[in-house]
């Protein structure tokens, strides 16, 4: 693992970065669980298109804001992306779930991934290396 850091370390790109996905969570919707995440996607030309987390009373249907953010770039024709911080509401840095990192592997096995938690504290992994290594994605079908 990466080592846990605190926000001021970082450079300022990356810290507006996790800064957008803290402005974001204010926006999740998670009556359930209680828990806020926030997520801030930059794109290659260097847009920020933010998402954060739904849930529902039908939980599988609840969508996480990786997800949203990748979803709401990939509708405005965005494809290329480079970094990501997310950002939940607890004290602990918020590595995206299983079930993202297999989303965003999709079209960016490189993504720099920024898990930061509520107090400042930050990790760096990269997607394909450190969070879903040998990861399934469109060259396992043959099309890649």
């Amino acid at each position: 693992m990466t080592a846990v850091r605190s926000l001021a370390s970082l450079a300022p790109d990356e810290r507006a970065l996790v800064d957008a996905a803290r402005d974001a969570r204010v926006r999740a919707y998670a009556p359930y669980s209680d828990f806020q995440v926030g997520a801030a996607l930059r794109t290659a030309n260097g847009r920020t298109i933010v998402g954060a987390n739904v849930e529902n009373a039908s939980y599988p249907v609840t969508i996480c804001a990786e997800r949203v953010a990748m979803s709401h770039a990939i509708t405005q024709g965005e494809r290329t992306f480079t970094h990501i911080a997310v950002m939940g509401s607890s004290e602990e840095i918020c590595t995206p779930c299983g079930m993202c990192r297999q989303f965003m592997f999709e079209f960016a096995p490189d993504l720099v991934v920024l898990a930061a938690g509520a107090r400042g504290s930050v990790a760096r992994f990269v997607l394909g290396t450190d969070l879903l290594p040998a990861g399934f994605g469109p060259a396992a079908l043959g099309d890649g």
